[in-house]
């Protein structure tokens, strides 16, 4: 009997230790946890402090703290801030807004916008129609493949980048902004972008249902490669889905109508100079407008190049779904050095000439001032621990991305080198310096990532490179970050 209680207290201190090393915090793990803070007079004061206060107020590094120098060796001469409001608009505000400038400058105009309101009516019909046609295209696959899973999770978003600005403009034209205004769903995106997510969600799945049951026979067989009655079954299947399509597409369409209003397909512009004297009234559509106004400057005439050391230089790549309209482009991205992506932006500014740019905005980013400097703020100090990756270790983790998209317009250079950059924003006139942002080099080189420039800023070694066939990405790597 002894033998037997003995026996048993080995098997329950077994399962003891074999509970403590499962991967669980065992109380013995715990309490050696806990060891890390130690409760001193200045962990108490810090304590204390984060109770009440921001991390961000107490991490401000004081020193660090005086406005930057504002002045600028080289800079794009723009008119006027616009305003995203609390939207994901950035990359449109951000497209717009560097072909807007070269427009002032071209037709000598005062300060003219362009409807960010009517590009987006477009953007989130296209992108509609992205996922519906991207669930009947993965229709064979099952219900956990991963694609499908990712189109599910990711139905419709209002963030984006320069190659949907490109080609949604290029297919539906352009308006002035007095032509079809904002309004409050437009500067207000997060109510609408919910219902259409839902819509598209059901409509989605409809669509897969459909599918299924129109290709189950009598003996429960499902759809083979290669056979002939199936094949058949298939081509009458996507037929019928096609159809359910469009009706869905109307749905969203009307939801669209009602929040953004019903795009223009006509319109009468009268055009002033930079004095305020009439120069012309015209009758135009979306797409006459853009081709007198826009055409010439944008179709051909850009190339999209990318900080990403997580993978090759000088190669391209392509990421799946990273798109805007069905039938346009995915993102092609030319992977290059950070020295080399600031030839061309420098040469780009040098010559008035303004570019779209992104980064992680969020990053060391100075609210008060409007500053983006990696000194901005001092968390491992405040903390107690050291904050130790970099640029390649927070891409592979999440930590980091391109999360927002402005206009590069000014770098100020000191014996030919940058030390700072500036970007025209799109939070309004009043946020950071006067409606800017400026970030220092190092930051740029921290948390810079995308620039789209003119052919005729990139030396011809770079441009021969676009010649290169895309390595294609899946649509969930982590570059697939759209810009807002």
């Amino acid at each position: 009997m002894k033998r037997i209680i003995v026996i048993a207290a080995s098997i329950f201190s077994a399962a003891i230790v074999s509970a403590q090393n499962n991967g669980g915090i065992s109380s013995d793990m715990l309490a050696e946890i806990s060891k890390g803070y130690e409760g001193t007079g200045a962990d108490k004061a810090i304590k204390n402090a984060l109770a009440t206060t921001p991390i961000n107020t107490l991490a401000i590094n004081s020193e660090n703290a005086a406005m930057i120098d504002t002045h600028f060796s080289d800079r794009v001469k723009t008119k006027g801030h616009t305003d995203q409001k609390s939207s994901g608009r950035c990359w449109l505000f951000t497209g717009l807004n560097v072909l807007r400038a070269k427009m002032i400058t071209q037709h000598d105009l005062g300060s003219f916008t362009f409807s960010q309101n009517y590009v987006f009516f477009y953007d989130q019909l296209e992108k509609a129609n992205l996922f519906l046609q991207g669930i009947i295209d993965t229709r064979k696959l099952p219900d956990d493949d991963r694609e499908v899973d990712w189109l599910f999770s990711n139905p419709i978003g209002d963030g984006g980048q320069f190659t949907g600005v490109s080609n949604l403009i290029t297919k539906y034209g352009v308006v002035p902004s007095e032509v079809m205004p904002e309004t409050f769903c437009a500067n207000n995106t997060a109510q609408m972008r919910t219902q259409i997510a839902t819509k598209l969600r059901e409509d989605g799945l409809r669509l897969r249902q459909a599918y299924k049951k129109a290709m189950t026979i009598p003996d429960g067989k499902r759809y083979q490669k290669g056979n002939l009655k199936m094949e058949r079954k298939d081509a009458a299947a996507l037929e019928n889905l096609e159809k359910m399509k469009i009706e869905q597409l109307k749905e969203i369409y009307h939801i669209l109508a009602l929040c953004l209003g019903v795009p223009p397909t006509e319109f009468e512009w009268t055009r002033y100079n930079s004095k305020g004297e009439f120069v012309s009234t015209k009758t135009y559509t979306p797409k006459s407008f853009y081709d007198e106004f826009v055409g010439a400057d944008l179709e051909g005439g850009y190339i999209m190049v990318m900080n990403d050391p997580c993978r090759e230089y000088f190669k391209t790549y392509e990421i799946q779904y990273d798109r805007h309209v069905y039938d346009g482009d995915n993102w092609v991205y030319l992977n290059l050095p950070i020295d080399r992506i600031k030839e061309m932006a420098i040469a780009s500014i040098k010559d008035d000439t303004a570019m779209y740019f992104s980064c992680d905005v969020g990053k060391f980013f100075n609210r008060s001032n409007g500053v983006l400097d990696v000194n901005n703020f001092n968390y491992a100090d405040l903390m107690g621990v050291e904050f130790g990756m970099d640029k390649k270790e927070r891409v592979q983790t999440h930590a980091s991305g391109s999360s927002h998209a402005m206009t590069l317009i000014a770098v100020d250079l000191k014996d030919g080198k940058p030390v700072k950059w500036m970007v025209e924003n799109s939070w309004g006139p009043t946020s950071g310096y006067n409606g800017d942002l400026i970030m220092t080099d190092e930051w740029f080189d921290e948390y810079m990532f995308r620039l789209v420039v003119e052919k005729k800023y990139v030396p011809a070694d770079i441009l021969s490179l676009m010649d290169q066939k895309p390595t294609l990405l899946p649509a969930w790597d982590p570059m697939f970050l759209p810009e807002e």
